[in-house]
């Protein structure tokens, strides 16, 4: 199996400036002029449609709906739930039918040569100037696409870490570990997504010695690194799979996991069990001692989009500060845009603050970028698991 071909490599965004970036975009305000309120009276109001292929619960019914008011655009969303749902529908239909789909940051290098996106225009995107730039140069280095240009902008940005029923279970010291997962008094009673929770075995192997430490992400830079550190991985899943209760693939199921299956404890997103614990369930989300593995879903135009002036009403409606902060207050995950979170609650900011306590910020595992070699292998190891 071939490594990423080496014309298509670019720089990867540093640790420190995408940590710099992600604490940017949750604390950081904006001008009074920046956050509006913006008027439509120098465009006519846009009518017509718009087809988003995007994760199930980015967008909520009264986002949606205020911008369909604003806007008289009508969105038609398609939740997903996994990248490669969004890139199995893509190549299904050649993009056609997909205005806006939305992978996430560390994927590049499995859409560079598929054809499937076109760069954005940023001389018609109005609030780009609202945006995260740590986060807008992921685009502008790793999506630069044939030197042609973005082929992704930067939305939500979050994490995968501990989400647990705190009327069932509490972390030993108050800080939960990927290796809760895997503790014999929760047998039966915890979830993963198969791929990235064997990833999280794999960082709490390296804290009890049956790993190297930096094994997980040196994996990452070659299949003859990768093989044997996956190999170690899989037999430890392998031979603690009854712990596990539920293989969770989106957002919803996490949620029915933690409120109706039985689970425990699991390896989650931050949005689900936040939404939980903003509903007043016994839920609670934080990042681990090994560190939360922290992602940012973009925004990507098809490159068979048919409703080329709606793309950029949307985006410009979802970089403006109040809506994406509304947004964030009913999904549980963060923005790219600079002071949306004025515009979220009190409960976001205490959720906010509690998941990631003392220095969990500066400890976050930005994922690497993701060949497609990588991924295939990986692919094969989280097999063997679950088939097992």
């Amino acid at each position: 199996m071939k490594n990423q071909n080496p014309k298509h490599a670019a720089p990867r965004i540093s640790r420190r400036r995408f940590l710099r970036g992600a604490t940017a975009a949750t604390t950081t305000a904006v001008s009074a002029a920046a956050v509006g309120p913006w008027v439509l009276s120098s465009r006519a109001l846009a009518a017509g449609e718009l087809n988003i292929l995007m994760w199930s619960d980015y967008l909520p019914a009264d986002f949606l709906a205020e911008f369909t008011d604003e806007t008289g655009i009508q969105v038609n969303h398609t939740g997903i739930g996994s990248n490669e749902e969004i890139i199995n529908k893509m190549k299904a239909t050649k993009g056609r039918g997909v205005d806006i789909c939305s992978p996430t940051n560390l994927r590049s290098g499995q859409w560079v040569d598929l054809d499937l996106l076109q760069p954005f225009d940023y001389g018609r995107i109005k609030n780009l100037d609202n945006v995260n730039k740590a986060m807008l140069r992921v685009g502008d280095v790793e999506w630069n696409f044939g030197d042609k240009g973005s082929h992704w902008l930067p939305h939500i940005w979050g994490t995968e870490a501990i989400g647990w029923r705190t009327d069932l279970w509490a972390p030993d010291g108050g800080v939960p570990s990927y290796g809760n997962i895997w503790h014999p008094e929760v047998e039966g009673k915890t979830m993963i997504r198969p791929h990235s929770g064997m990833l999280g075995a794999g960082l709490y192997m390296e804290t009890i010695g049956q790993l190297e430490p930096g094994d997980v992400w040196n994996a990452y830079r070659s299949e003859a690194a990768m093989r044997p550190v996956w190999q170690r991985i899989t037999d430890f899943c392998i031979a603690r799979k009854s712990q596990i209760k539920l293989f969770w693939n989106d957002a919803d199921s996490q949620k029915n996991g933690l409120l109706n299956e039985g689970v425990v404890v699991g390896q989650t997103w931050d949005g689900p069990p936040l939404a939980l614990k903003n509903a007043g369930e016994p839920v609670n989300y934080q990042a681990p001692k090994e560190g939360a593995m922290a992602w940012v879903d973009g925004m990507s135009l098809s490159v068979a989009a048919e409703n080329i002036d709606a793309v950029y009403e949307f985006i410009d409606f979802c970089y403006r500060p109040k809506p994406a902060g509304e947004a964030i207050d009913k999904h549980g995950y963060n923005s790219a845009v600079i002071g949306a979170d004025k515009f979220a609650g009190d409960t976001y900011k205490k959720n906010f603050a509690e998941a990631y306590p003392g220095n969990a910020l500066a400890n976050l595992n930005p994922w690497p970028l993701e060949p497609q070699w990588y991924a295939d292998v990986r692919t094969e190891y989280r097999n063997r698991f679950v088939n097992a």
